[in-house]
Protein backbone atom coordinates (compact mmCIF):
# COMPACT_ATOMS: atom_id res chain seq x y z
CA UNK A 1 0.00 0.00 0.00
CA UNK A 2 2.63 2.47 0.69
CA UNK A 3 6.85 2.50 0.24
CA UNK A 4 8.61 5.32 2.09
CA UNK A 5 8.32 7.61 4.46
CA UNK A 6 5.55 10.00 2.32
CA UNK A 7 3.87 6.21 1.60
CA UNK A 8 3.32 5.92 5.28
CA UNK A 9 2.06 8.75 6.21
CA UNK A 10 -0.81 7.97 3.04
CA UNK A 11 -1.53 4.58 5.24
CA UNK A 12 -1.55 6.45 8.44
CA UNK A 13 -4.11 8.80 6.79
CA UNK A 14 -5.99 5.48 5.74
CA UNK A 15 -5.87 4.13 9.25
CA UNK A 16 -7.45 7.37 10.86
CA UNK A 17 -10.23 6.65 8.31
CA UNK A 18 -10.08 2.57 9.29
CA UNK A 19 -9.87 2.76 12.59
CA UNK A 20 -13.61 3.37 13.38
CA UNK A 21 -14.84 1.04 10.67
CA UNK A 22 -16.63 -1.09 13.77
CA UNK A 23 -24.69 -2.68 13.33
CA UNK A 24 -26.46 -3.28 15.89
CA UNK A 25 -26.12 -4.91 19.16
CA UNK A 26 -27.35 -8.26 17.71
CA UNK A 27 -27.40 -9.09 14.27
CA UNK A 28 -27.88 -5.92 11.83
CA UNK A 29 -29.29 -7.69 9.03
CA UNK A 30 -32.63 -6.28 9.51
CA UNK A 31 -32.12 -3.03 8.80
CA UNK A 32 -31.31 -0.02 10.63
CA UNK A 33 -31.25 3.41 7.63
CA UNK A 34 -35.18 4.35 8.64
CA UNK A 35 -36.10 2.55 5.38
CA UNK A 36 -38.50 -0.47 4.69
CA UNK A 37 -37.03 -3.31 2.37
CA UNK A 38 -36.99 -6.37 1.46
CA UNK A 39 -34.24 -9.41 2.08
CA UNK A 40 -31.71 -8.00 -0.06
CA UNK A 41 -31.28 -11.06 -1.84
CA UNK A 42 -32.36 -9.90 -5.08
CA UNK A 43 -29.20 -7.63 -4.88
CA UNK A 44 -26.60 -10.63 -5.83
CA UNK A 45 -25.41 -9.73 -9.12
CA UNK A 46 -27.54 -8.02 -10.71
CA UNK A 47 -26.80 -4.29 -11.59
CA UNK A 48 -30.15 -2.73 -11.27
CA UNK A 49 -31.49 -4.11 -7.67
CA UNK A 50 -34.49 -2.16 -6.03
CA UNK A 51 -32.31 -3.06 -2.78
CA UNK A 52 -29.01 -2.52 -1.58
CA UNK A 53 -28.76 -5.62 1.14
CA UNK A 54 -31.60 -4.24 3.66
CA UNK A 55 -31.96 -0.65 2.08
CA UNK A 56 -34.63 0.62 -0.44
CA UNK A 57 -32.73 1.91 -3.36
CA UNK A 58 -33.08 5.88 -3.27
CA UNK A 59 -32.69 5.15 -7.37
CA UNK A 60 -35.22 5.09 -9.82
CA UNK A 61 -37.23 6.64 -12.72
CA UNK A 62 -39.50 10.53 -11.90
CA UNK A 63 -40.03 13.22 -13.34
CA UNK A 64 -38.02 15.96 -11.25
CA UNK A 65 -37.43 18.86 -13.19
CA UNK A 66 -35.21 22.28 -13.01
CA UNK A 67 -31.84 23.96 -13.16
CA UNK A 68 -32.15 24.07 -9.57
CA UNK A 69 -28.26 24.56 -8.18
CA UNK A 70 -24.51 23.76 -9.59
CA UNK A 71 -24.48 20.85 -11.52
CA UNK A 72 -28.21 19.71 -11.31
CA UNK A 73 -30.39 20.07 -14.74
CA UNK A 74 -34.05 18.74 -15.91
CA UNK A 75 -31.75 15.54 -16.59
CA UNK A 76 -28.89 15.25 -14.86
CA UNK A 77 -26.99 15.77 -11.60
CA UNK A 78 -23.15 16.12 -11.62
CA UNK A 79 -21.20 14.89 -8.71
CA UNK A 80 -17.53 14.15 -8.39
CA UNK A 81 -15.93 11.71 -6.88
CA UNK A 82 -12.43 9.99 -6.41
CA UNK A 83 -8.92 8.90 -4.73
CA UNK A 84 -4.92 9.02 -4.88
CA UNK A 85 -4.53 6.21 -6.90
CA UNK A 86 -1.99 8.60 -8.92
CA UNK A 87 0.23 8.17 -6.56
CA UNK A 88 3.79 7.26 -7.70
CA UNK A 89 5.24 6.46 -4.10
CA UNK A 90 1.91 4.37 -3.69
CA UNK A 91 0.31 3.52 -7.30
CA UNK A 92 -3.46 2.90 -6.83
CA UNK A 93 -3.72 4.40 -3.52
CA UNK A 94 -7.15 4.19 -2.37
CA UNK A 95 -8.06 2.58 -6.01
CA UNK A 96 -10.36 0.88 -4.60
CA UNK A 97 -12.89 4.15 -3.79
CA UNK A 98 -13.46 5.69 -6.98
CA UNK A 99 -13.87 1.66 -7.98
CA UNK A 100 -16.72 1.85 -5.80
CA UNK A 101 -18.55 5.25 -6.65
CA UNK A 102 -18.03 4.41 -10.10
CA UNK A 103 -19.90 1.36 -9.73
CA UNK A 104 -22.67 2.50 -8.01
CA UNK A 105 -23.29 5.46 -10.27
CA UNK A 106 -23.86 2.67 -13.24
CA UNK A 107 -25.88 0.93 -10.79
CA UNK A 108 -27.86 4.00 -10.05
CA UNK A 109 -28.53 4.74 -13.30
CA UNK A 110 -29.41 1.56 -14.36
CA UNK A 111 -32.65 1.94 -12.51
CA UNK A 112 -33.34 5.85 -13.48
CA UNK A 113 -30.56 7.67 -11.75
CA UNK A 114 -32.45 9.51 -8.60
CA UNK A 115 -35.74 10.50 -9.07
CA UNK A 116 -35.28 10.56 -12.87
CA UNK A 117 -32.08 12.52 -13.61
CA UNK A 118 -29.15 10.79 -14.70
CA UNK A 119 -25.77 10.90 -12.50
CA UNK A 120 -22.82 11.86 -14.38
CA UNK A 121 -19.48 11.77 -12.39
CA UNK A 122 -16.39 13.70 -12.42
CA UNK A 123 -13.56 11.63 -11.44
CA UNK A 124 -10.75 13.02 -9.81
CA UNK A 125 -7.35 11.61 -8.82
CA UNK A 126 -5.63 13.88 -5.99
CA UNK A 127 -2.50 11.55 -6.50
CA UNK A 128 -2.09 12.50 -2.80
CA UNK A 129 -0.57 15.60 -3.22
CA UNK A 130 -2.58 17.77 -5.75
CA UNK A 131 -5.91 17.89 -3.15
CA UNK A 132 -6.52 21.33 -3.26
CA UNK A 133 -6.48 21.41 -7.06
CA UNK A 134 -8.85 18.68 -7.83
CA UNK A 135 -11.63 20.23 -5.13
CA UNK A 136 -10.74 23.56 -6.70
CA UNK A 137 -11.61 22.06 -10.20
CA UNK A 138 -14.84 20.00 -7.95
CA UNK A 139 -15.70 23.64 -6.87
CA UNK A 140 -16.24 25.16 -10.69
CA UNK A 141 -18.73 22.46 -11.96
CA UNK A 142 -20.20 19.71 -9.05
CA UNK A 143 -23.24 19.72 -7.24
CA UNK A 144 -21.61 17.71 -4.21
CA UNK A 145 -18.43 15.79 -3.68
CA UNK A 146 -19.33 12.27 -3.10
CA UNK A 147 -17.30 8.99 -1.77
CA UNK A 148 -14.10 10.64 -2.49
CA UNK A 149 -10.86 9.64 -0.41
CA UNK A 150 -8.17 12.61 -0.37
CA UNK A 151 -4.95 11.47 1.94
CA UNK A 152 -4.05 15.50 1.66
CA UNK A 153 -7.42 16.54 2.17
CA UNK A 154 -6.85 19.14 4.91
CA UNK A 155 -4.77 21.14 1.98
CA UNK A 156 -8.13 21.48 0.24
CA UNK A 157 -10.36 22.27 2.90
CA UNK A 158 -10.48 25.82 2.99
CA UNK A 159 -11.25 25.58 -0.69
CA UNK A 160 -13.92 23.70 -0.18
CA UNK A 161 -15.55 25.60 2.38
CA UNK A 162 -14.75 28.76 0.64
CA UNK A 163 -16.85 27.75 -2.35
CA UNK A 164 -19.59 26.28 -0.38
CA UNK A 165 -18.85 22.83 -1.88
CA UNK A 166 -20.72 20.27 0.60
CA UNK A 167 -19.42 16.57 0.68
CA UNK A 168 -20.65 13.42 1.72
CA UNK A 169 -17.19 11.68 2.09
CA UNK A 170 -15.52 7.91 1.80
CA UNK A 171 -13.52 9.19 4.66
CA UNK A 172 -12.02 12.58 5.39
CA UNK A 173 -8.66 12.64 7.65
CA UNK A 174 -7.44 16.39 8.39
CA UNK A 175 -8.99 17.27 11.66
CA UNK A 176 -10.56 20.72 9.96
CA UNK A 177 -11.65 17.84 7.15
CA UNK A 178 -13.26 15.92 9.65
CA UNK A 179 -14.83 18.70 11.76
CA UNK A 180 -15.75 20.81 8.29
CA UNK A 181 -19.53 22.75 7.82
CA UNK A 182 -21.32 21.01 5.08
CA UNK A 183 -19.60 17.32 5.53
CA UNK A 184 -20.87 14.43 5.87
CA UNK A 185 -19.80 10.97 6.02
CA UNK A 186 -21.32 7.20 6.10
CA UNK A 187 -18.27 6.45 9.05
CA UNK A 188 -17.51 9.37 10.59
CA UNK A 189 -14.43 9.47 12.27
CA UNK A 190 -14.87 12.77 14.38
CA UNK A 191 -11.42 14.12 16.37
CA UNK A 192 -13.32 14.16 20.22
CA UNK A 193 -14.62 10.72 19.72
CA UNK A 194 -13.19 7.77 19.57
CA UNK A 195 -14.56 4.41 19.01
CA UNK A 196 -12.52 1.72 20.84
CA UNK A 197 -14.50 -1.84 19.70
CA UNK A 198 -11.16 -2.94 19.11
CA UNK A 199 -10.01 -2.65 23.03
CA UNK A 200 -12.89 -3.10 24.38
CA UNK A 201 -13.68 -6.83 22.42
CA UNK A 202 -9.94 -7.76 23.60
CA UNK A 203 -10.09 -7.05 27.07
CA UNK A 204 -13.44 -9.42 26.85
CA UNK A 205 -11.37 -12.35 24.94
CA UNK A 206 -8.37 -11.99 27.21
CA UNK A 207 -8.31 -11.65 30.69
CA UNK A 208 -5.03 -9.83 31.18
CA UNK A 209 -4.93 -7.42 28.47
CA UNK A 210 -5.27 -4.47 30.61
CA UNK A 211 -1.84 -5.45 32.54
CA UNK A 212 -0.48 -7.06 29.72
CA UNK A 213 -0.19 -5.00 26.69
CA UNK A 214 2.28 -2.69 24.69
CA UNK A 215 1.76 0.26 22.23
CA UNK A 216 4.17 0.35 19.52
CA UNK A 217 5.56 3.42 18.66
CA UNK A 218 6.87 4.86 15.54
CA UNK A 219 8.82 8.32 14.25
CA UNK A 220 5.65 8.85 12.06
CA UNK A 221 4.02 12.09 12.83
CA UNK A 222 0.81 10.55 11.14
CA UNK A 223 1.10 7.21 13.21
CA UNK A 224 2.17 8.94 16.41
CA UNK A 225 -1.04 10.86 16.35
CA UNK A 226 -3.36 8.17 15.72
CA UNK A 227 -1.09 6.60 19.13
CA UNK A 228 -1.60 9.43 20.69
CA UNK A 229 -5.55 8.90 20.98
CA UNK A 230 -5.06 5.51 21.56
CA UNK A 231 -2.82 5.88 24.33
CA UNK A 232 -5.35 8.67 26.16
CA UNK A 233 -8.51 6.44 25.72
CA UNK A 234 -6.73 3.27 27.21
CA UNK A 235 -6.13 5.38 30.05
CA UNK A 236 -9.31 6.69 30.43
CA UNK A 237 -10.91 2.79 30.61
CA UNK A 238 -8.01 1.94 33.35
CA UNK A 239 -5.56 0.83 31.19
CA UNK A 240 -1.83 1.59 31.49
CA UNK A 241 0.36 0.22 28.47
CA UNK A 242 3.52 -1.00 29.45
CA UNK A 243 6.36 0.88 28.32
CA UNK A 244 8.72 -1.78 26.52
CA UNK A 245 10.01 0.93 24.53
CA UNK A 246 9.82 0.06 21.17
CA UNK A 247 9.98 3.47 18.62
CA UNK A 248 10.50 1.91 15.37
CA UNK A 249 12.02 4.47 12.33
CA UNK A 250 9.78 5.58 9.57
CA UNK A 251 11.84 4.65 7.02
CA UNK A 252 13.08 1.30 8.36
CA UNK A 253 15.36 -0.70 10.07
CA UNK A 254 18.39 -2.61 9.41
CA UNK A 255 17.29 -5.31 11.67
CA UNK A 256 14.07 -5.42 13.65
CA UNK A 257 15.65 -8.64 16.12
CA UNK A 258 16.69 -5.98 18.75
CA UNK A 259 13.04 -5.04 18.88
CA UNK A 260 12.14 -8.56 18.81
CA UNK A 261 14.35 -9.53 22.07
CA UNK A 262 12.97 -6.11 23.54
CA UNK A 263 9.33 -7.20 23.39
CA UNK A 264 10.35 -10.69 24.82
CA UNK A 265 12.23 -9.11 28.22
CA UNK A 266 9.49 -6.85 28.29
CA UNK A 267 6.95 -9.62 28.65
CA UNK A 268 4.40 -8.08 26.76
CA UNK A 269 1.19 -10.61 25.64
CA UNK A 270 -0.29 -7.96 23.52
CA UNK A 271 0.79 -5.43 20.92
CA UNK A 272 -1.19 -2.49 20.12
CA UNK A 273 -0.07 -0.47 16.74
CA UNK A 274 -1.60 2.70 14.60
CA UNK A 275 0.97 1.63 12.03
CA UNK A 276 -0.29 0.39 8.56
CA UNK A 277 1.14 -3.03 7.03
CA UNK A 278 4.74 -2.53 4.85
CA UNK A 279 7.72 -4.90 4.54
CA UNK A 280 9.14 -3.60 7.61
CA UNK A 281 6.10 -4.03 9.80
CA UNK A 282 6.18 -7.51 8.52
CA UNK A 283 10.01 -8.04 9.36
CA UNK A 284 8.93 -7.02 12.79
CA UNK A 285 6.28 -9.91 13.66
CA UNK A 286 8.86 -12.06 12.12
CA UNK A 287 11.41 -11.70 13.96
CA UNK A 288 9.14 -11.49 17.18
CA UNK A 289 8.77 -15.37 16.05
CA UNK A 290 11.80 -16.16 15.63
CA UNK A 291 12.93 -14.52 18.74
CA UNK A 292 10.53 -16.76 20.26
CA UNK A 293 8.03 -14.44 22.24
CA UNK A 294 4.42 -15.31 21.17
CA UNK A 295 2.33 -11.73 21.64
CA UNK A 296 -1.09 -11.70 20.18
CA UNK A 297 -1.54 -8.40 17.72
CA UNK A 298 -4.18 -6.56 18.25
CA UNK A 299 -3.98 -4.17 15.68
CA UNK A 300 -6.43 -1.54 13.76
CA UNK A 301 -8.37 -2.31 10.41
CA UNK A 302 -5.82 -1.79 8.23
CA UNK A 303 -3.80 -4.52 8.44
CA UNK A 304 -7.69 -6.16 7.13
CA UNK A 305 -5.90 -6.58 3.75
CA UNK A 306 -4.90 -8.87 1.01
CA UNK A 307 -1.36 -7.46 1.29
CA UNK A 308 -1.25 -8.84 5.14
CA UNK A 309 -3.23 -12.04 4.72
CA UNK A 310 -0.78 -12.98 1.65
CA UNK A 311 2.31 -12.29 3.50
CA UNK A 312 0.64 -14.58 6.36
CA UNK A 313 1.45 -18.22 4.26
CA UNK A 314 4.34 -18.63 7.02
CA UNK A 315 1.91 -18.43 9.90
CA UNK A 316 4.25 -15.75 11.47
CA UNK A 317 0.68 -13.21 11.83
CA UNK A 318 -1.03 -15.57 13.08
CA UNK A 319 -1.66 -14.11 16.74
CA UNK A 320 -3.61 -11.23 14.56
CA UNK A 321 -6.52 -9.59 15.58
CA UNK A 322 -8.33 -6.60 14.26
CA UNK A 323 -11.03 -4.63 15.82
CA UNK A 324 -13.83 -3.22 12.66
CA UNK A 325 -17.32 -2.14 12.84
CA UNK A 326 -17.58 -2.97 8.91
CA UNK A 327 -18.23 -6.94 8.29
CA UNK A 328 -15.49 -8.22 6.91
CA UNK A 329 -15.31 -9.28 3.18
CA UNK A 330 -15.70 -13.06 4.53
CA UNK A 331 -18.94 -12.45 5.53
CA UNK A 332 -20.18 -11.77 1.85
CA UNK A 333 -22.56 -15.23 1.72
CA UNK A 334 -24.42 -14.14 4.96
CA UNK A 335 -24.41 -10.17 4.30
CA UNK A 336 -26.25 -9.59 1.16
CA UNK A 337 -24.95 -5.47 1.18
CA UNK A 338 -21.33 -7.05 1.31
CA UNK A 339 -21.98 -9.98 -1.67
CA UNK A 340 -23.62 -6.85 -3.34
CA UNK A 341 -20.82 -4.57 -3.38
CA UNK A 342 -18.45 -7.59 -4.16
CA UNK A 343 -20.79 -8.48 -7.41
CA UNK A 344 -21.09 -4.99 -8.61
CA UNK A 345 -17.22 -3.95 -8.40
CA UNK A 346 -16.26 -7.31 -9.67
CA UNK A 347 -18.39 -6.62 -12.62
CA UNK A 348 -16.64 -3.58 -13.41
CA UNK A 349 -13.50 -5.03 -12.91
CA UNK A 350 -12.34 -2.56 -9.70
CA UNK A 351 -10.65 -2.98 -7.02
CA UNK A 352 -12.05 -4.86 -3.99
CA UNK A 353 -11.25 -3.81 -0.32
CA UNK A 354 -12.88 -2.00 2.74
CA UNK A 355 -12.08 1.26 1.52
CA UNK A 356 -14.56 0.48 -1.31
CA UNK A 357 -17.54 0.04 1.27
CA UNK A 358 -17.05 2.85 3.02
CA UNK A 359 -17.31 4.68 -0.35
CA UNK A 360 -20.27 2.79 -1.03
CA UNK A 361 -21.89 3.78 2.19
CA UNK A 362 -21.19 7.10 1.13
CA UNK A 363 -22.91 7.19 -2.09
CA UNK A 364 -26.11 5.56 -0.80
CA UNK A 365 -25.96 8.07 2.06
CA UNK A 366 -25.98 11.02 -0.64
CA UNK A 367 -28.29 9.73 -2.86
CA UNK A 368 -30.56 8.91 -0.06
CA UNK A 369 -30.95 12.51 0.75
CA UNK A 370 -31.07 13.35 -2.76
CA UNK A 371 -33.68 11.38 -3.58
CA UNK A 372 -35.94 13.06 -0.99
CA UNK A 373 -35.68 16.40 -2.40
CA UNK A 374 -37.29 15.61 -5.43
CA UNK A 375 -37.63 18.58 -7.80
CA UNK A 376 -35.86 20.59 -5.56
CA UNK A 377 -32.50 19.31 -5.43
CA UNK A 378 -30.45 22.19 -4.17
CA UNK A 379 -27.13 21.87 -2.15
CA UNK A 380 -29.39 23.02 1.35
CA UNK A 381 -32.37 20.51 0.46
CA UNK A 382 -29.61 18.27 1.01
CA UNK A 383 -27.89 18.97 3.76
CA UNK A 384 -30.92 19.28 5.41
CA UNK A 385 -32.11 15.62 4.71
CA UNK A 386 -28.01 14.57 5.56
CA UNK A 387 -28.90 16.26 8.76
CA UNK A 388 -31.80 13.69 10.00
CA UNK A 389 -30.11 10.85 9.57
CA UNK A 390 -28.92 9.35 12.82
CA UNK A 391 -28.44 5.59 12.43
CA UNK A 392 -26.84 4.37 9.06
CA UNK A 393 -25.74 1.19 8.29
CA UNK A 394 -25.42 1.69 4.27
CA UNK A 395 -27.90 -1.24 3.97
CA UNK A 396 -25.97 -3.64 6.16
CA UNK A 397 -22.19 -2.62 5.25
CA UNK A 398 -21.74 -1.62 8.23
CA UNK A 399 -22.56 -0.74 11.98
CA UNK A 400 -25.33 2.18 12.92
CA UNK A 401 -23.66 5.49 12.47
CA UNK A 402 -24.67 8.67 12.95
CA UNK A 403 -23.95 11.33 10.32
CA UNK A 404 -26.30 13.43 11.17
CA UNK A 405 -24.55 14.06 14.32
CA UNK A 406 -21.01 13.24 12.74
CA UNK A 407 -20.61 10.40 15.48
CA UNK A 408 -19.01 6.96 15.10
CA UNK A 409 -20.45 3.38 15.83
CA UNK A 410 -20.82 2.06 19.55
CA UNK A 411 -20.31 -1.49 18.29
CA UNK A 412 -17.52 -3.59 16.85
CA UNK A 413 -16.27 -6.96 16.06
CA UNK A 414 -13.03 -8.85 16.15
CA UNK A 415 -11.06 -10.91 13.10
CA UNK A 416 -8.44 -13.15 13.41
CA UNK A 417 -5.80 -13.84 10.87
CA UNK A 418 -5.28 -17.33 10.32
CA UNK A 419 -2.72 -18.41 7.30
CA UNK A 420 -4.62 -16.60 4.94
CA UNK A 421 -7.48 -16.47 5.76
CA UNK A 422 -9.11 -13.69 8.17
CA UNK A 423 -12.98 -15.07 10.03
CA UNK A 424 -14.84 -13.66 12.63
CA UNK A 425 -13.83 -14.43 16.27
CA UNK A 426 -16.27 -12.11 18.27
CA UNK A 427 -19.25 -12.05 18.39
CA UNK A 428 -19.54 -15.60 17.42
CA UNK A 429 -22.72 -15.71 15.30
CA UNK A 430 -21.60 -14.44 12.16
CA UNK A 431 -22.73 -11.12 10.54
CA UNK A 432 -23.40 -10.04 14.53
CA UNK A 433 -21.85 -6.93 16.15
CA UNK A 434 -21.54 -6.23 19.97
CA UNK A 435 -22.68 -2.77 20.64
CA UNK A 436 -22.46 -0.73 23.93
CA UNK A 437 -21.78 2.94 25.36
CA UNK A 438 -18.71 1.81 26.57
CA UNK A 439 -17.36 1.38 22.82
CA UNK A 440 -17.02 5.40 22.62
CA UNK A 441 -14.96 7.43 24.75
CA UNK A 442 -14.14 11.35 24.64
CA UNK A 443 -10.76 12.15 23.10
CA UNK A 444 -8.82 14.95 25.00
CA UNK A 445 -9.19 18.15 23.39
CA UNK A 446 -5.35 18.26 23.33
CA UNK A 447 -5.35 15.19 20.67
CA UNK A 448 -8.02 17.31 18.44
CA UNK A 449 -5.67 19.53 15.87
CA UNK A 450 -8.78 21.85 15.91
CA UNK A 451 -10.69 24.23 17.69
CA UNK A 452 -14.34 23.73 17.53
CA UNK A 453 -17.35 25.70 17.95
CA UNK A 454 -20.48 24.75 20.10
CA UNK A 455 -21.79 22.91 16.79
CA UNK A 456 -18.70 21.20 16.57
CA UNK A 457 -17.65 22.31 13.42
CA UNK A 458 -13.82 23.33 12.78
CA UNK A 459 -13.51 27.52 13.07
CA UNK A 460 -10.67 27.67 10.57
CA UNK A 461 -12.41 27.40 7.75
CA UNK A 462 -15.69 28.63 8.74
CA UNK A 463 -17.47 31.38 7.22
CA UNK A 464 -20.98 33.12 8.11
CA UNK A 465 -22.76 31.87 5.00
CA UNK A 466 -21.68 28.18 4.58
CA UNK A 467 -24.68 25.96 3.99
CA UNK A 468 -26.42 25.26 7.49
CA UNK A 469 -28.72 22.57 8.12
CA UNK A 470 -32.30 24.20 8.24
CA UNK A 471 -34.85 22.05 10.35
CA UNK A 472 -38.05 23.82 9.77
Amino acid sequence: MKTGRIGRLAAGALAVALATATASCASDRSGGDGLSAGNGQDGGGASASKTFGTLASPCGPGDAKGTTDQGVTDDAITVGFGDDRGFPSAPGLSKEMGDAVSAMIEWCNDQGGINGREIKGNQYDAAYMQSAKVVQEACKQDFFLVGQGFAMDEAAEQHRVACKLPTVAGFTVGPNAAMGPMKYEAVPYPVDLMNIGGLRIAEQLFPDFKEKTDILLSTSPAVSQGTNKITGAMKNVGMEPMDCGVRLNDKGESSYMPFAEKIKDCGAKYLWSSDSPDAGQFSLLESIERAGAEPKYVFEATWYSSAVSQWNASGAGDGLHIGMIFQPLENAGEVPAVKQYVDLVNAKKGKVALLGMQATSSFLLWAQSAQKCGSDLTRQCVVNELSKVHEWTGGGLHAPTDPGNNKPASCGLMVKLNKTKYEQIHPKNVGEFQCGPEFVVEIDEANWGTKLNDDRISTKFLTDDVIKPQTS
